[in-house]
């Protein structure tokens, strides 16, 4: 499907505008106010970046199980899955520690986001986001570390104050069930709104049971057995149905209360409160690891619960002063929780590494405007505290094992202040550029790990800095044409994870610090189109090019005068991260939508990225988070109380020459071609939804995803996709 060209495509579609245009309801527009390109309101148009923006009727009608999930409806984010418990986001090559999230606007990447694939992004309850950003590429002038390949910024409910003089009382409930992993969700909000004081509070529970597969594709995705341990050893027992995935099971509660005051037009304070919790969960993608005798690597392989609690309190000023017109502060407290739980086949250590870590920020930002110019500027401060505990037990006894720990004690910090310019050059042009100047430090105490390595330091203390910049326009002859250019640079600070992390990756391979590490950089530059015809029909085109220097990599590295050291008993080849690579990343996005007569409507999205690694010895390799071409396609209906959807979404294949080096050393993940060896198949899925309001107050949902019941795997994922769902939700807001 993604082989189609897109240009007949467009031509195609363009052709079939004129009908009866007048009998269109809708019509299309670039004005969308937006706010994670500068952390103010502004009208797309006059933002050189490209944006992408899930409201929230995308969000009713799609029904996302998570947040990742959310994401991944866009047709422009690519989600991978280790565990059902999770969801690691891809755009433009990138992932991981070189994305970044927000929530209210304030930074959620913590010290410890690693290079590997994370799950963080589930900890943000999809039911409590009221608007979703997503900013593609580079946005370090604003955010700083970490904006490589784009920012992912969601807005959760605001509390609104009453419009008249009864105090205005708001609720909702929604109830969601499905059927591919037993989904049974309940969700509640409710306000309180006067005059001055307004309070929002959101709860929300799900749990979800082992997920199915589809019966339609490769049977090295089955799950033929899974482990129990008994008479004092671990057995593999046959699964009676290897459609499901077993155990990938998990529960999830989230909790957010806000308060609002005003005590005048130029003053709005507002605290939150958020917090998640899920169960533990099996990272599924170990479980069905095996050794070459076809026994299983691990017996047990768990995440523990993971726990994300904020308090945030933020106050925004409007007055046109001298300085500013705006300014709102952000004071900001996290703690983040996560451990794994792991013991190898037959083995009897149960080992548990506990990390915690406390996260504090502040963020000042103004805005001014000065007659044909604005200027955006601000300060940021952001410390991380990290705490690891390794324990394990002999499962024998119960008796107390000594492990090291996961990483060391550490202390991480940034400071920043930026400024960024928009000047208006005339009615059709604009242009834009800003510099940001980061500096960052890590502390960190190794002696909890001497007993078990033989490193020749103690403790080790890293200062440096990084400066980036930007520079853009953005031309608009006329209301329905958008046409940017931006240059820009990002950067990546290293963090606790990269120069501090122990741990085996592979049997016989461990990670161990290195002290050296400095700032990656990426440099960017891409060229954007928008163009809308009789306001029915919008086409946009994006292409981009990004080049990472000083690239953060795993590489082979020496202990002492060693390549080797003694780790968990077993003498394993040493390895640490290191400023050691290259890499380069270009592609492109389009898409366009057609509003058509009677409420109907057609979209589609198409993004296309290509990357190389630098390998340790100067070769290169397809870059291991460039995922395959993927898309969306939508016939939508919209009219009063109905809405219906049909849509289509896709992958290309991934070739084993097409697969990064790295990923060719885990065939669990991956079919077998017909050499036998690995590769991602393409796939694609066909789906419908459908919301009903019989009353104002009462919106009834149904959908089937995979209605062919494919049984498909997307890339670098270890936890197959869900097979034939179906979903229903009933949604009552008073």
């Amino acid at each position: 499907m993604s082989k189609i060209s897109l240009l007949g495509l467009f031509i195609a579609v363009g052709s079939i505008v004129q009908i009866q245009a007048q009998a269109v309801a809708d019509s299309l527009e670039l004005d969308e106010l937006v706010v994670s390109a500068t952390r103010w309101i502004q009208p797309a148009r006059k933002t050189p970046s490209k944006i992408s923006v899930i409201r929230p009727a995308d969000v009713s009608l799609s029904n996302p199980q998570t947040a990742a999930d959310l994401l991944g409806s866009t047709g422009e984010v690519f989600i991978q899955k280790s565990q059902q418990g999770g969801g690691s986001p891809m755009i433009r090559g990138f992932a991981t520690n070189r994305l970044l999230y927000t929530v209210d606007g304030v930074r959620m990447n913590s010290a410890i986001f690693r290079a590997g694939n994370i799950q963080n992004v589930i900890s943000i309850d999809a039911n409590s986001v009221e608007r979703t950003e997503i900013l593609f590429g580079p946005g370090s002038i604003i955010y700083g570390s970490d904006a490589i390949g784009g920012v992912m910024s969601f807005q959760t409910l605001t509390p609104h104050f009453s419009t008249g003089k009864a105090v205005e009382v708001r609720a909702g409930a929604m109830t969601r069930y499905s059927s591919a992993n037993q989904e049974a969700t309940l969700h509640f909000h409710g306000g309180v709104g006067w005059k001055k004081w307004a309070l929002k509070t959101s709860l929300t529970h799900s749990r979800f049971g082992d997920l199915r597969m589809g019966k339609h594709g490769p049977d090295d995705y089955l799950r033929p057995f899974y482990t129990e341990r008994s008479d004092n050893s671990d057995h593999m027992i046959a699964n009676p149905d290897p459609l499901v995935q077993t155990p990938t099971g998990y529960a999830q509660s989230n909790l957010m209360q806000k308060i609002r005051f005003a005590p005048s037009a130029a003053w709005d304070f507002q605290y939150g409160f958020h917090y998640s919790e899920t169960t533990g969960y099996s990272r599924y993608d170990r479980l069905i690891e095996t050794q070459t005798n076809g026994l299983p690597v691990s017996a047990v392989w768990n995440y523990g619960p993971q726990i994300w609690m904020m308090n945030n309190v933020s106050a925004t000023h409007h007055s046109e002063s001298k300085w500013f017109d705006h300014f709102t502060l952000r004071l900001a407290q996290q703690y983040f929780e996560e451990s794994r739980i792991d013991r190898r086949w037959n083995h009897h250590r149960l080992r548990t590494q506990l990390e915690q870590v406390d996260a504090y920020s502040a963020n000042l930002d103004f805005e001014k405007s000065t007659g044909s110019g604005k200027w955006v500027y601000g300060a940021e401060y952001i410390a991380n505290r990290v705490k690891s505990t390794g324990s394990a037990i002999d499962i024998r006894n119960q008796t107390a094992m000594a492990v090291p720990d996961r990483y060391p004690q550490s202390l991480w910090s940034s400071y920043a202040s930026y400024l960024n310019y928009h000047y208006t050059a005339s009615p059709a042009l604009l242009i834009e550029g800003g510099i940001r100047y980061s500096g960052f430090g890590l502390s960190s105490d190794f002696s909890r790990h001497l007993q078990f390595y033989p490193f020749d330091f103690t403790t080790s203390s890293v200062k440096n800095s990084a400066a980036t910049g930007s520079a853009g326009l953005v031309y608009t002859p006329g209301n329905s044409w958008k046409i940017s250019l931006t240059a820009a640079t990002a950067f990546r600070a290293p963090n606790v994870d990269d120069m501090g992390k122990i741990f085996d990756f592979a049997d016989g391979e461990v990670i161990v610090p290195n002290t050296n590490l400095q700032a990656e950089y990426a440099y960017n530059t891409e060229l954007s189109i928008s163009k809308i015809f009789a306001n029915r029909l919008k086409i946009d085109a994006t292409a981009f090019y990004t080049y990472l220097d000083h690239a953060m990599v795993r590489r082979a590295f020496r202990v002492g005068n060693s390549d080797s050291i003694l780790y968990n008993g077993k003498m394993s080849k040493v390895f640490a991260i290191q400023n050691a690579a290259y890499g380069t990343v270009a592609g492109f996005n389009a898409g366009f939508e057609l509003k058509l007569p009677a409420g109907l409507s057609i979209s589609a999205r198409y993004n296309y990225q290509k990357g190389k690694e630098e390998m340790d010895n100067g070769t290169v390799t397809p870059s291991r988070h460039a995922a395959p071409a993927f898309g969306i396609a939508r016939l939508s209906y919209a009219r009063e109380k109905i809405k219906l959807q049909l849509y289509a979404a896709w992958s290309d294949e991934v070739s084993y020459r097409g697969l990064n080096e790295e990923e060719r050393q885990k065939p669990a993940l991956y079919a077998r071609d017909q050499t036998g060896m690995p590769y991602s198949p393409a796939w694609y899925t066909l789906n419908f939804k459908a919301s009903y309001q019989p009353v104002r107050q009462v919106t009834l949902s149904s959908g089937v995803e995979n209605i062919t019941d494919q049984r498909y795997r997307p890339y670098s994922s270890g936890l197959t996709a869900a097979g034939r769902n179906f979903i229903f939700s009933v949604k009552a807001d008073f």
